[in-house]
């Protein structure tokens, strides 16, 4: 037998070693003398909390802006819908005002234009016609628009712009009834109360004469007379019918379609339509001659064009009752605005309206409850079966116990790999 060498063990010549945690894992120790370590107020460690709270807040804060994307996009586009009205506000205030059909002219002819520039610049398929399947949604989306915005323009030449703004917030509620009646949505009687308890909002914002007589306040912003007034309201609610119906459009046809192809039809129907009704009535066409004319009309398309687009971007990206929810914000956009640029408050009946149709809104928005949504009906061109053998592949690949055969085979094995081991 060959001789073995003699095994040198290196050990370190130290008599005592630095402690082991529980997991094994050697610490080495700190000098001393490196009090920029030792401290436990040192600047680096500040630093490094500092950092990491910076970290977790500013992922806690993406978080928070991607789970309400749609919130926040419906909420900005009542912003330029508030802005949009200031606008229109103030050409009916000016000595010879635009006509309502003019306006929706201008309006949705730059809204147009913007429209197919940018699809044409994205290459969006189908820019003009729009994707087979929801076109007759699309021509309905546009017809039914042109009365919601022909409601509210025609409202804000005898209302002040809180009680027009205000107005519109019957839509949500009414999408409710819709949605329910044609999307098979549920709609509950918490909705319906809130439904009656806006209408007597509506009745305050009106202050009918045959109800209120001479005690009916009238706003400073406001033009006409009582029966003038009255009749605005009526268009309004007009204009809310046809907000509800672009609303439950939109909603149904959900993200099939570009946002901008809901505008597309929207803007170019509104065109038609106001051009015959405006050469029907023999209405004059009013020709701007002042810069401040031009910059408002061109201050209407532009506002008018982002807000429908963040509007039908945060109605595809958000439910109903959440949406809705960000809608009620344009009141406080239009009252801080009609302040700053009017400089008038709303009366008291007025206020009291509002406050109605707000609660009513915030409390079906707040109580709706979150169902979840139908996925659309999908058609399969997978062979018969072979969905359930791929099942089957996948379900091998799991923790789960094996099916009875094989669990027998396994068995088997195992009573052979005694019988070898005891033989052994």
């Amino acid at each position: 037998m060959a001789a073995r060498s003699a095994y040198t063990a290196l050990t370190p010549e130290l008599a005592t070693f630095p402690p082991s945690g529980r997991s094994g894992v050697t610490f080495l120790p700190v000098p001393e003398d490196d009090e920029r370590l030792s401290s436990p107020t040192s600047p680096d460690k500040l630093q490094s909390k500092v950092a990491w709270r910076w970290r977790k807040a500013k992922s806690y804060f993406l978080d928070l802006i991607e789970n309400n994307t749609g919130l926040l996009l419906v909420g900005a586009s009542q912003f330029f819908f508030a802005l949009m009205n200031v606008a229109v506000k103030l050409l009916n205030n000016l000595d010879s005002p635009v006509p309502t059909l003019e306006l929706i002219f201008v309006r949705m002819a730059i809204t147009y234009i913007c429209s197919q520039l940018y699809m044409y610049w994205k290459n969006v398929p189908d820019p003009i016609l729009g994707p087979k399947g929801v076109r007759l949604l699309l021509v309905f989306r546009g017809f039914i628009g042109f009365f919601g915005l022909f409601g509210v323009y025609y409202s804000l030449s005898y209302l002040s712009l809180s009680d027009a703004t205000v107005l519109t917030f019957l839509a949500p509620i009414f999408t409710g009834f819709t949605g329910a009646l044609f999307l098979k949505e549920p709609f509950s009687r918490k909705e319906l109360l809130a439904g009656l308890c806006s209408f007597l909002g509506v009745v305050l914002i009106a202050r009918p004469h045959f109800i209120f007589g001479s005690k009916a306040e009238a706003d400073p912003s406001e033009k006409g007379t009582p029966e003038q007034r009255l009749v605005a309201v009526g268009v309004a609610l007009i204009g809310v019918l046809g907000a509800t119906g672009a609303y439950t459009s939109i909603r149904a046809i959900g993200k099939r379609a570009h946002p901008l192809h809901s505008l597309t039809f929207f803007s170019s129907q509104c065109v038609v339509v106001s051009s015959i009704a405006m050469i029907f009535l023999r209405i004059p066409i009013v020709i701007p001659r002042r810069v401040e004319w031009i910059a408002m009309l061109i201050m209407i398309g532009i506002f008018g064009f982002i807000a429908q687009t963040l509007l039908t971007m945060g109605l595809q990206r958000e439910t109903a009752g959440r949406g809705t929810l960000a809608v009620y914000i344009g009141i406080i956009f239009a009252i801080a605005l009609e302040r700053m640029f009017f400089h008038v408050s709303p009366p008291p009946l007025s206020i009291a309206g509002t406050v109605i149709i707000m609660t009513s809104a915030i409390y079906v928005a707040l109580t709706k409850e979150n169902a979840k949504p139908k996925q659309p009906t999908q058609i399969s061109l997978e062979i018969p079966g072979e969905s359930a053998l791929e099942e089957g592949l996948l379900d091998r690949g799991t923790d789960e116990a094996p099916p009875i055969d094989d669990q027998k085979e396994a068995d088997g094995k195992e009573g052979e790999k005694t019988e070898s081991d005891t033989d052994l």
